[in-house]
């Protein structure tokens, strides 16, 4: 890349502004734009996460100090945070999520042979979760929580490969989690792996029916009947392996087919765990270890929570709430994007550090994220994060 040109116009140069520009023509999002078009608004969002800047306010001050730079960042005019507010408040959130969704089909198969710790297996696997922001009800009155509190919720689907969010529903925190099922696109011979808020037996059958599986950690009171009992090595933490059958009469009439329970002691937090399964093929352990990359969503969550700014809210309006978290979004897609291409050997949160000090050098960017100044195995090279450096970050 061009040494000539700042780092921020450099990364703005591989996001495809003609993409863009056509998730604002299919909502008009332009329309009476005087003075901040939607392009200019995402760049500046954008910059804002980039730069761990606090609000609007602080991204503003920051462009306008460097007004003389701004035509070769690649940003076309600074603006006060009244306008740039204003148009979080009116510009429709579904642009920004549409070109999230553009990202996420760039992105994801780029890490679609990425493996899976513990795992030898080839199907596409994803876990779903959520993680609630409180909010204040004073201002942002519409997001409801439990127990008379502010509170919104983003359900994400985890791509395992990769650690890529491949799906994004922004909700108030009174939603159940369990919804968030309705709005998925299942892929066939897919798995999903989900905690036990997720348990709900008809929409476990609708995953069933279209032939992908699931792996779900059980609630203590469900009730079933034993129909089979297969041997198990208990030396490795397995206690039993069975098929079953529900028998309460509502949950045997939203799920009639045979499922898979399997009992795991984990000796590492000293507990027992118990998972349903419609996938009778794969081995018992590799259940346990599906069950056990469950945790790469919560750290993407405790990530993104550290290293972008989603914790603090740039704007009140449940419009400008979900443009803020979809730019959030773009913007880790777009450093998973460059890692790709670069074939860098830093983690995603690396390269955030560095880009963020980084915006106004000129320093050629494949320069910038390619010099191996820290020994890397081939684990940490796979993964996009490594939370044991998040900790001693942080």
């Amino acid at each position: 890349m061009n040494s000539g040109k700042y780092v921020f116009a450099q990364i703005l140069s591989i996001i495809n502004s003609y993409e863009f520009s056509k998730c604002v023509k299919r909502y008009n999002g332009n329309y009476r734009a005087r003075g901040l078009n939607c392009w200019n608004q995402f760049v500046q969002l954008f910059f804002g996460q980039l730069t761990a800047r606090n609000g609007l306010r602080d991204i503003c001050l920051c462009l306008n100090a460097h007004n003389n730079s701004l035509y070769h960042l690649g940003i076309k005019q600074s603006v006060n945070e009244s306008t740039l507010s204003r148009a979080n408040e009116n510009r429709d959130w579904r642009i920004f999520a549409d070109f999230g969704a553009y990202l996420i089909n760039l992105v994801q198969p780029l890490y679609a042979k990425t493996p899976v710790p513990h795992l030898e297996m080839d199907n596409d696997i994803f876990v779903l979760d959520s993680t609630t922001i409180s909010l204040s009800l004073t201002l942002w009155s519409w997001a409801r929580g439990k127990r008379s509190r502010g509170a919104i919720k983003v359900h994400t689907l985890l791509d395992l490969r990769g650690n890529i969010p491949t799906f994004i529903y922004i909700s108030d925190g009174k939603y159940h989690d369990v919804n968030a099922l309705d709005e998925i696109e299942i892929i066939p011979n897919a798995i999903y792996v989900m905690d036990k808020a997720y348990v709900d037996f008809r929409r476990l059958y609708t995953l069933n029916e279209v032939n992908s599986f699931f792996v779900i950690r059980a609630k203590d009171n469900f009730r079933f009947k034993v129909i089979e009992s297969r041997k198990v090595d208990k030396s490795i933490g397995l206690r039993c392996d069975q098929t079953i059958k529900l028998v309460i009469y509502k949950s045997k009439k939203q799920y009639p087919e045979k499922l898979r329970r399997i009992k795991y002691y984990d000796s590492e937090k000293d507990i027992t765990l118990v998972f349903l399964t419609n996938n009778f093929e794969v081995e018992a352990l590799e259940v346990a270890a599906l069950y056990k990359n469950r945790w790469q969503v919560e750290l993407f969550f405790k990530w993104i929570k550290q290293n972008l700014q989603i914790k603090t809210i740039w704007g009140h309006s449940e419009n400008a709430v979900k443009i803020h978290i979809w730019v959030a979004v773009c913007t880790y897609l777009v450093v998973a994007y460059l890692k790709y291409q670069l074939r860098s050997p830093y983690s995603v949160y690396e390269i955030m550090q560095i880009l963020g000090i980084s915006v106004f050098a000129k320093t050629p960017i494949n320069e910038l994220l390619t010099k191996t100044q820290i020994k890397q195995n081939v684990k940490e090279q796979l993964n996009l994060f490594n939370f044991n450096e998040i900790l001693t970050h942080h």
